[in-house]
């Protein structure tokens, strides 16, 4: 019995091996359960997931706003505002007073020089015309007499004074006959001086009736009518009956700012558009300053303005008065112009020179001062401190590249060039 005892308390070596590599078995699910129940409990709402290294990201590259310099056309200009007005017009009044018979034209009509207008009926009485007319006939007939009786007084004179000379007349017959003359010369002289003065006055009358047709002072168009038939008029009225106008030319008249006007010269080249023909452009040549400033300008503080003027051909009649013009007046231009955006510059220094960024061949950032000259609101000239084709750089240097003196240059990214 105690044989099987110790058989059944101590196992023979087969059966400990099989016992041992049930322990391990047993040990290694007890570690997988626990592995199990602490991943449970780490993915339950509210507990903390644990740290975890983010992955490293690339640095962003380094974006910069560069414009190139580039040779071309620039022209700069003095921009104003404006109103067409008519280059050429004549106005025509009423040259006797009367009542308007018949209007031969209406208004946007086309005429020509010395076309009848307007025709006029006179209120001149007929028989004044024809008393003037009576007493000149009757003037006349008594210059006629007085013109005989003058001959005869000369002859008599004539006379008296041969006999005069032979002793064989009075000295009061000699004076008589000499004083009979000159009384009839200075009739004769009265009648002719009424004669010219009545004369005048037939002339004035006749013109008067030739003046009832009103005809077109120059060839145009009518743009502005004022009679109609049946209107009495009165010679010398300051209104015009009508006004005709040569539309084959117009004149702009721009208003230019004093600090830009001083600027302007006559025969300068000016252009215009007017939004009636968007995108098309018309051009002539700068006329005349007018020296004094618009009315409503340059009083109790306010700034000057002054009319300029130039003409511009209209043949096909396709502006009219009254449009508004966007002037633009030709100050300077080069054809062959090393030119920058206006928007790559700052302002000025003390020297009127001008900072700017400059990529060299190794696409480094390097300080330049540029001298500038004509510009204008989209480009401007650069007439030193510059080459055609470098790059400069369009606002501020990045933060990144202010690095002190000692620290390597950073080389910008091949795509920073503009």
């Amino acid at each position: 019995m105690m044989d099987d005892q110790v058989n059944l308390t101590t196992p023979a070596p087969g059966h400990r091996s099989r016992h041992h590599g049930l322990a391990v078995v047993l040990s290694l699910a007890i570690l997988l359960s626990a592995g199990v129940v602490l991943a449970q409990v780490l993915q339950q709402p509210g507990a903390p997931a644990p740290a975890a290294a983010a992955p490293a990201r690339p640095p962003a590259p380094l974006k910069f706003d560069t414009v190139t310099a580039q040779r071309g056309p620039i022209v700069q200009t003095v921009d104003a505002a404006g109103k067409l007005q008519l280059y050429k017009y004549a106005d025509t009044y009423a040259q006797i007073s009367g009542q308007v018979k018949e209007v031969l034209v209406a208004l946007g009509d086309s005429v020509k020089a010395n076309q009848l207008l307007v025709e006029i009926t006179p209120t001149l009485q007929p028989t004044k015309v024809e008393s003037n007319r009576a007493q000149m006939a009757r003037l006349q007939a008594e210059l006629a007499d007085q013109r005989g009786q003058m001959d005869f007084a000369e002859l008599q004179f004539k006379r008296q004074t041969q006999l005069k000379a032979q002793n064989a007349t009075r000295e009061d017959t000699f004076e008589s006959s000499r004083m009979s003359m000159s009384s009839a010369s200075a009739r004769v002289d009265s009648i002719s001086a009424q004669i010219r003065q009545l004369e005048a006055t037939l002339k004035i009358d006749e013109e008067s009736r030739q003046h009832t047709q009103v005809p077109a002072p120059i060839g145009g168009t009518v743009v502005a009518l004022n009679a109609r038939a049946g209107q009495v008029v009165i010679a010398g009225q300051p209104v015009a009956l009508m006004r005709i106008a040569d539309l084959s030319k117009m004149t702009v008249a721009a208003r230019v700012a004093e600090n830009d006007v001083t600027r302007l010269r006559p025969g300068m080249a000016a252009t215009f558009t007017t939004p009636g023909y968007p995108g098309q452009h018309w051009s002539g040549k700068l006329r005349q300053v007018v020296p004094v400033p618009a009315e409503g300008t340059g009083e109790q503080g306010k700034q000057a303005f002054y009319i300029v003027l130039f003409e511009v051909n209209n043949a096909e009649q396709a502006l009219m008065s009254g449009m508004s013009a966007q002037v633009q007046f030709v100050v300077a231009q080069s054809a062959d112009a090393l030119l920058l955006p206006a928007r790559a510059l700052g302002a000025p220094d003390a020297d009127g020179l001008y900072s700017a960024n400059v990529l060299d061949a190794q696409r480094r950032i390097s300080a330049r001062k540029l001298k500038l000259g004509l510009r204008n609101a989209q480009q401007v000239q650069v007439l030193s401190g510059l080459s055609a084709g470098e790059h400069v750089l369009v606002g501020p240097v990045p933060a990144v590249l202010l690095q002190p003196a000692a620290a390597p240059a950073v080389l910008l990214p091949a795509r920073a060039a503009g």
